[in-house]
């Protein structure tokens, strides 16, 4: 028994366990409002279990099958059609079709279409990985990222359609693309953002965008919650104002601060100390995940590992850049923390499948030494 136990501890990654745990945890305190009858918390415990547990569950699972080109089309197309659908079934919530709703829960397609776009990527560009510098693979793999693109911006949901142009662009810079092919990528995206902020951008979006060039402008209106989240920030001071006592959240100054502004009332309640502490485990999750992609068993592997790196650091750095005055308000929420069960779902998953191919890769390597020293190689 002692020797089962000892088994299934080693196959847990405790340095990427304890960072998930860390966020999820500092991320249920903040939004829990220490009520009885608090809901949010009680939803957010539960998609806490259910995600750490597709977390441990994918770890184990052997991700080979994903090579095959079929599979990725299937989940892929099966991916478009959920997304299609959201225009005939979604709920619409704050003025953007983006969920559906069963019961009490609601589910966000679009967070799950970030994990499988990685997998389409990394399954092209692992083919074509020497030949990336022909434009042709630029361009294919672009129209496999702008049909979700534009699915998710007509929602409309600018953030998920950001993360996805990011961990199109990401990969491909990975991948290693030649400068003259990324100054034409910059220039496509300089077009797309002109005409979608001529014919596609909403009213607040525009708006959202001018408080970010004129933070002070609209403080008590557009511009009302970016500088909230600001005040919260500052007011942490070194230490902070401990947890359940930030009065910018406590008392609806800030809000939304279950889900886009968790960051703020984070830095409000646990202060400069607890916010460094909070970058070092999302450093470790980084980490990790770079570990993972530098001893990948194939190309294949690696660039999901780098995709997934790349999909959170974007996630990290527009969150945290928008509660801090130098990102604008996009409603992307902060990995593993902010409330909502579809991304911490889609999040866990993804990590378990980077953790799953890394025990793929050392199993592979391990049988390799060992064929290769029976002379069977």
């Amino acid at each position: 028994m002692l020797n089962y136990l000892s088994q299934k501890i080693k196959s847990i990654d405790i340095v990427l366990s304890v960072s998930i745990l860390f966020i999820l945890l500092s991320g249920l305190l903040t939004m829990s409002s220490f009520e009885s009858n608090d809901q949010y918390f009680y939803k957010q415990s539960f998609w806490m279990c259910i995600s750490l547990f597709v977390f441990y569950l994918s770890s184990k699972i052997d991700f080979r099958f994903l090579k095959s080109s079929n599979t990725v089309v299937s989940i892929y197309s099966l991916m478009l059609g959920i997304l299609s659908l959201l225009f005939i079934l979604g709920k619409v919530s704050k003025g953007a079709q983006s969920w559906f709703s069963f019961g009490g829960f609601s589910f966000q397609p679009s967070d799950l279409m970030k994990l499988v776009l990685i997998i389409v990527l990394a399954k092209y560009f692992s083919r074509r990985h020497s030949e990336i510098a022909n434009i042709r693979h630029i361009i294919v793999s672009g129209v496999y990222t702008i049909i979700p693109f534009i699915l998710v911006l007509l929602q409309p949901d600018l953030g998920s359609a950001m993360v996805l142009f990011f961990i199109w662009l990401g990969m491909v810079l990975v991948s290693g693309i030649s400068k003259k092919h990324l100054l034409a990528v910059f220039l496509i995206g300089l077009v797309i953002f002109t005409l979608s902020w001529k014919l596609v951008f909403k009213p607040y979006q525009k708006a959202r965008i001018m408080n970010f060039i004129y933070p002070l402008a609209d403080t008590r209106g557009t511009g009302y919650n970016a500088y909230q989240a600001t005040i919260a920030v500052g007011s942490g001071g070194l230490f902070g104002k401990g947890i359940g006592y930030g009065t910018q959240s406590r008392l609806n100054f800030l809000p939304e601060y279950k889900t886009d502004f968790i960051f703020a009332a984070y830095a409000e309640e646990w202060g400069f100390i607890g916010s460094v502490f909070l970058f070092i485990f999302y450093f470790l999750i980084l980490y990790k995940l770079a570990r993972f992609a530098t001893v990948a068993h194939s190309n294949f592997e690696s660039l999901f590992a780098y995709g997934v790196i790349i999909w959170f650091l974007t996630h990290i750095v527009i969150n945290i850049g928008m509660n801090v005055g130098l990102m604008p308000i996009t409603g992307i929420p902060l990995p593993l923390m902010s409330y909502g069960g579809s991304h911490l779902l889609a999040e866990c998953l993804a990590l378990g499948m980077a953790l799953g191919m890394y025990r793929y890769a050392r199993v592979a390597h391990r049988n390799k030494m060992g064929n290769e020293f029976l002379g069977l190689e």
